[in-house]
């Protein structure tokens, strides 16, 4: 059975959290895991912390990492907040409020 690098959601509904964790592949999303490696809370705009010496070992011993994971490391995400406000009144130019690279 192989083991993954991924992400598990947490937080509330309108803004979510996630870890960074060591998973078997057949395990569900928020189920089981072996280890944390970090988290990221893309509501509050705050990059993701991961420690790279669990993340090493991890890769060495064999673990997959996820496409997500492996943008969050590179820092190429791109985290896009919404206007609620905007979606409402139909106003398609001020939805997008932030843009980070």
């Amino acid at each position: 059975m192989s083991i993954k690098i991924r992400l598990a959601k947490t937080g509330k509904k309108n803004a979510p959290a996630y870890k960074v964790v060591v998973a078997q592949t057949r395990t569900k999303r928020n189920g089981k895991y072996l280890d944390i490696l970090g988290d990221f809370n893309p509501t509050m705009g705050g990059k993701p912390v991961i420690d790279k010496a669990k993340l090493d070992e991890w890769v060495k011993k064999g673990a997959l990492i996820t496409d997500p994971v492996k943008k969050m490391i590179e820092g190429t995400y791109k985290y896009v907040k919404y206007n609620p406000k905007a979606e409402k009144s139909g106003d398609k130019e001020d939805k997008v409020v932030a843009v980070e690279e």
